[in-house]
């Protein structure tokens, strides 16, 4: 089998409820099951449904898609379609955050900033709640999204961040995936 095939098989296996998987054939950084992969070393995460995009188009910088659901325990990867991007916390302390938009006790991420087209960044949501982040050199422009763990809940919900809006966590729940057209539309 190739190294890409095994790869999607494991991830296909770990959503069925055997321990993920994710990170192993990359350089991770041993905290919380995190890993970022240059293009180089990225697997078939771009196929999978908890990957998100990270975009640069013309003047527009967005996640997409925008909103997320995923349960307790999964992964969701970011990737670099084009431009120089990061997935980081709305953790006050964390990088450029003033206030805290992640469910309390829940585990911080950053990618810290990703240039490569391709590249990769891995989080396991273990905390249920509501996870509102930004991409660092583009929160001023808006670049912003929502992952809700399991249920709506925590310091995110019943508005929106402070740099830009996002799909509410209801419908992000209810629709699974809210793609930024969809949402920007």
């Amino acid at each position: 089998m190739e190294r890409r095939q095994v790869l999607k098989t494991a991830g296909l296996l770990a959503t069925g409820g055997i321990t993920s998987l994710a990170g192993c054939s990359s350089s991770g950084n041993g905290d919380g099951g995190e890993s970022a992969t240059s293009e180089s070393q990225a697997t078939s995460s771009s196929s999978g449904s908890n990957t998100v995009m990270m975009v640069t188009e013309g003047s527009n910088y967005y996640f997409d898609p925008i909103g997320l659901f995923v349960e307790s325990g999964e992964t969701v990867t970011f990737e670099i379609q084009s431009g120089s991007h990061s997935a980081t916390a709305y953790k006050e302390g964390t990088s450029s955050a003033s206030v805290t938009r992640i469910p309390n006790g829940a585990e911080t991420f950053n990618s810290e900033i990703l240039s490569e087209q391709g590249a990769t960044y891995e989080h396991t949501f273990e905390t249920t709640g509501t996870y509102d982040y930004f991409c660092i050199p583009h929160k001023p422009m808006g670049m912003v999204g929502r992952i809700v763990v399991g249920e709506p809940g925590g310091p995110a919900e019943g508005r929106m961040p402070p740099d830009g809006d996002v799909p509410e966590s209801q419908i992000i729940v209810d629709q699974e995936s809210v793609s930024y057209s969809e949402f920007s539309g």
